[in-house]
């Protein structure tokens, strides 16, 4: 049995976008916006379009078949924000400035702000404004700018100068990114040098960029960019990128409360030198899929549960602490170990063997992971 804590960052590959318009003309290219999008089997990700107008005679003059949009009528920024608070992306149809205003009120920062685009009435420019890399507004420029035959105004200097973008990268993979500052301090290094390096301490598919070369794992001096779930004592690094590849094999006497949960989970993995954001799941034996302080537990962390009956425990292969104990209560003689390794798949390794305190026990397990880079 699996249940989800709560969805996972970009786990949803569609993709809302929120077009709203000002005039007659631009309410019309905001229903071929629409119809250009629906047909998104070529891409990465599906678009949702919702329209929206702030005109006072919306749908008057609409052309055959054109998609009725939702009338606007709080303040423009109230508006923004609400597209924001919901993760929406956003298409101004009209001038930069309307767009600017609108969201000025709630742009925070680079990883967390929505995509915001700008298009001319005309069809002729499609601008991304905001969160180009990481939220995806550039490729969704080109997107609607190919469909509707228009050019995207790209102006990000690693796009514009061709280079390898870091967010663009993460963003993609799946990566936490541990220092955001680390993304501009990578990129300038790449618009001055012309040449980064990284290490990966799991596989790498399609080709690398000239730009970026790869040192072996894990690396014996400083690199730009570590893409690992945990951080070698005495490697400094430009750029930390964490994949969710830890699993998390537990089991507890029952009533144990989320925050003992936590902070045993969180005193074991800083022992390994990795991050929370690293764990995709916790695992454990069916009988304590009820057990409320694993359920608040994933809940929090926003990670996946998983609960195997003792025979599929009992088949996970490997060497594994024998507890005879363990065996007569619950039908497997360990139970955190071989949930940590039935949850994480084939070729996955055990990175930290059953601990236990307080009626508590942990294991931690690696599931073998990639990154992949665009194909030339």
């Amino acid at each position: 049995m699996e249940k989800k804590g709560q969805m996972e960052e970009k786990v949803n590959s569609t993709r809302k976008l929120a077009v709203i318009s000002f005039t007659e003309r631009g309410e019309a290219l905001a229903g071929r916006v629409k119809a250009a999008l629906s047909d998104s089997a070529d891409s990465v990700e599906s678009v949702e379009c919702m329209l929206y107008t702030k005109r006072s005679s919306s749908g008057v003059h609409k052309e055959p078949g054109q998609p009725e949009a939702k009338k606007v009528t709080e303040p423009l920024g109230v508006w923004a924000g609400r597209q924001f608070k919901a993760g929406n992306a956003i298409l101004f149809i009209g001038a930069c400035g309307i767009a600017v205003r609108s969201i000025a009120g709630h742009v925070r920062d680079k990883l967390s702000d929505v995509p915001v685009l700008v298009m001319d009435e005309a069809g002729k420019y499609v601008i991304p404004l905001l969160s180009g890399h990481y939220g995806g507004a550039n490729e969704l420029a080109e997107l609607i700018a190919g469909r509707l035959f228009a050019a995207a105004v790209i102006t990000t200097a690693t796009d514009v100068n061709g280079l390898f973008a870091v967010d663009v990268f993460a963003r993609k993979n799946g990566l936490w990114i541990a220092d955001r500052n680390g993304i501009a301090r990578v990129s300038a290094k790449l618009l001055d040098k012309g040449q980064i390096t990284m290490s990966v301490s799991g596989a790498c598919v399609g080709e690398i960029p000239p730009e970026v070369t790869l040192v072996p794992y894990p690396p014996k001096g400083d690199v730009d960019v570590l893409v690992a779930p945990e951080r070698p004592e005495g490697v400094d690094a430009g750029l930390f990128l964490v994949p969710r590849c830890i699993v998390l094999g537990m089991g507890c006497k029952k009533g144990k409360p989320e925050a003992e949960v936590e902070a045993f989970v969180r005193a074991a993995l800083d022992g390994l030198h990795i991050p929370m954001q690293a764990v995709t799941a916790l695992a454990t034996i069916d009988r304590k899929a009820e057990e409320k302080g694993f359920l608040d537990f994933v809940k929090k962390q926003g990670i996946s549960f998983k609960t195997y009956p003792p025979e599929t425990l009992a088949a996970v292969k490997g060497e594994f602490q024998i507890s005879s104990f363990v065996e007569e209560t619950v039908g497997v003689e360990n139970v955190c170990e071989r949930a940590a390794m039935c949850a994480a798949g084939e070729a996955a390794r055990l990175l930290l063997h059953k601990t236990a305190e307080d009626g508590k026990t942990l294991a931690v397990a690696e599931r073998q992971w990639s990154v992949k880079f665009d194909e030339a």
